[in-house]
């Protein structure tokens, strides 16, 4: 949890980096969410940028307004977009640009009736997510799962799970929009298949993150490698094709 809901909660990366940089961190953007400009969900792995001074705030909090911040995120998901799918060609706000990437541009709100989840919804905030598959598992006409690029031009909550649910290929793990896929042993080893079902977590990591520094100038960019967890699955899937070819 990036920073505690109304009230005192423990544990949050607030605690963590009010610890780390004592009262110098206070106030700055908020007293409940001090240096906090943007949020990964919880259980989401990578990057995120924290602000350490007023200035600082300011300026980082004005480039994710104006979208100009480089987001790229990795995640597995079910299946795999595809142009040549007529449902997901058939959705509204979805469109095809060059590269493979898809572009969803879907309004997102909250759920009517269940206030922990978002959901694609006319009223909803302008949202604009591109995804890719960079890697696909099983056979090419109809992957059972993919290693997805995901770039967000704007940053809703849960915007990328969201949009990947839209679009028919809902993250793995996710335990609020994600729903299981019975698979063909065919296909995958039992294995592989129930870790799948298995992992913990949304299988979502933020790799990426770049902007100009809101003091200097000076363009930054950060890279975070996949962690242990999401490293292990792809392997063993990898692994998996070679056994099936």
């Amino acid at each position: 949890v990036v920073h505690p809901a109304p009230g005192p909660a423990p544990g949050t990366l607030v605690n963590a980096l009010l610890h780390h940089c004592g009262d110098s961190l206070l106030g700055i953007g908020g007293a409940v969410r001090p240096g906090i400009v943007h949020r990964i969900d919880k259980r989401t792995s990578g990057l995120l940028v924290v602000a350490k001074s007023d200035a600082a705030h300011a300026g980082l909090s004005a480039l994710f307004a104006a979208h100009d911040i480089e987001r790229r995120y990795l995640a597995l998901a079910w299946g795999a977009p595809s142009r040549a799918d007529p449902r997901l060609a058939g959705l509204t706000g979805i469109s095809f640009e060059p590269g493979g990437w898809v572009k969803v541009e879907a309004a997102i709100a909250r759920h009517p009736s269940d206030r922990k989840r978002m959901a694609v919804a006319p009223q909803g905030r302008h949202a604009v997510t591109r995804l890719r598959a960079v890697e696909a598992f099983g056979p090419p006409e109809k992957p059972f799962v993919s290693l997805l690029e995901c770039r967000l031009e704007t940053g809703r909550t849960h915007q990328i799970r969201v949009h990947a649910t839209y679009a028919g290929h809902a993250l793995i793990g996710d335990p609020v929009y994600g729903r299981p896929r019975v698979l063909s042993e065919k296909l995958v080893a039992t294995e592989v298949s129930a870790a799948l079902h298995a992992f913990p977590r949304q299988a979502l990591h933020a790799a990426t993150l770049g902007f100009n520094h809101p003091i200097t100038g000076a363009a930054l960019a950060f890279e975070s490698a996949l962690p242990d967890d999401l490293h292990e699955i792809i392997t063993n899937l990898r692994r998996n094709e070679q056994i099936n070819r």
